[in-house]
């Protein structure tokens, strides 16, 4: 009995191949010959699919880009309030489906984000930040802001804790450090 040979779209095991050598060597550590040989392919069939490196990691991560610009436009009509609380569950609700992509791009986000293929990130990525910050302008909200989110994605690669229970508690920090200084309760005593 012949057993039939499944057949893997090169694409597909391109990006598979990718995901896994950038998780392991990052993102720098990783060539395309690397890529190729492990998919078993020749570099010329790679850039048939994939013109660079970077069109390999922006395909890898459209999926959670798609989701934050979603993120960010629902934020655009919220109260500065509402739109602070959203967007610190939204963010991490996303950053826990996609802790892989979060991984990729959080490891190389000065080059990357200077990058055609990942233009539209930084205004979503600013938008995001002011409204972490209740859309203020103070340089404390602003800062607060940046720690947050980096502080949100760093324990989210770095850890196998349970996603619910890690959720809860990232929202909750997240809130606690977000609150202005007229908002906290040590300065209400």
């Amino acid at each position: 009995m012949l057993v039939p040979m499944v057949r893997v779209n090169t694409r597909d095991e391109i990006l598979r191949v990718a995901a896994e050598q950038f998780a392991h060597t990052g993102y720098k550590g990783t060539s395309l010959q690397d890529i190729a040989a492990e998919v078993g392919c020749s570099k010329a069939t790679l850039l048939y699919h994939f013109a660079s490196k970077d069109a390999i990691l922006a395909e890898l991560t459209a999926p959670a880009a798609s989701e934050l610009a979603e993120l960010v436009a629902a934020l655009e009509p919220l109260d500065d309030d509402a739109a602070q609380a959203a967007a610190i569950e939204g963010f991490v609700d996303l950053v826990l489906r996609h802790r892989r992509e979060a991984a990729l791009v959080y490891s190389g986000i000065p080059k990357f984000i200077t990058e055609p293929a990942f233009a539209g990130l930084l205004p979503h990525t600013e938008a995001l930040c002011a409204a972490f910050a209740g859309r203020s302008a103070a340089v404390a909200a602003c800062v607060a802001a940046e720690v947050v989110l980096t502080g949100i994605v760093t324990v989210v690669i770095d850890t196998d804790r349970d996603a619910a229970e890690l959720r809860a508690a990232l929202i909750g920090v997240a809130r606690r450090a977000l609150l202005s200084p007229s908002d906290s309760p040590h300065d209400k005593d």
